[in-house]
């Protein structure tokens, strides 16, 4: 679930916990963990709601100052239905962190990796890219993720997804500006360059 950029701290430091959506249908689920750049939260509450009876402590819980600016900042047409999601950020970590942390790779782990890294090469329209991005990141960490797609000749949207890829494999971190390969990127450039 993606927030801007202002609600992070809030959900980190658990003083955001609602958030208003207008969708054409219900896209968050009660009893699911979604992931988001401050952390997993566990959604516990989706309700269809008028906007005219947000009321501003519910607007201070989605981190607005009242209600008319929670309201005036609602994005999508106005005919669509207003949904009400309640969430808490979630107690556990988030398993990606745990995985990016883990530089202890046996020989089948690094196995693992290059299939999978295969395999993305492979479904790429634009051919193989894993590995040179990887590299990529190796040598221009913190590196604005613009500059990193027009260095590797690519646009830059499909660059950041295909960097998310390499994220949910565990082997880069995103940064406020940029990325990093992980402890666990770094071993696994580390076992397969040649030495």
């Amino acid at each position: 679930m993606l927030f801007a950029k202002r609600f992070w701290p809030g959900i980190a430091d658990g003083s955001v916990t609602l958030t208003f959506r207008r969708w054409k249908q219900r896209q968050a689920v009660p009893g699911r963990a979604y992931r988001t750049a401050a952390g997993i939260i566990d959604v516990n509450a989706v309700t269809v709601v008028d906007p005219s009876e947000i009321t501003d402590d519910e607007a201070r819980a989605a981190g607005y100052p009242d209600a008319a600016a929670l309201v005036a900042d609602l994005r999508g047409e106005p005919g669509l239905p207003v949904f009400r999601i309640g969430f808490a950020l979630a107690a556990r970590p988030d398993p990606r962190t745990e995985l990016a942390n883990d530089a202890h790779l046996s020989s089948d782990d690094v196995t693992a990796i290059t299939r999978r890294l295969d395999r993305l090469d492979a479904a790429s329209p634009w051919g193989a890219w894993t590995r040179s991005t990887l590299e990529l990141i190796a040598t221009y960490p913190e590196r604005r993720a613009g500059d990193l797609a027009e260095m590797a000749g690519r646009e830059r949207a499909p660059f950041k997804l295909d960097v998310r890829k390499l994220k949910n494999l565990g082997l880069t971190e995103s940064l406020p500006v940029g990325y990093r390969l992980s402890p666990r990127g770094r071993a696994y450039l580390d076992a397969v360059r040649p030495h």
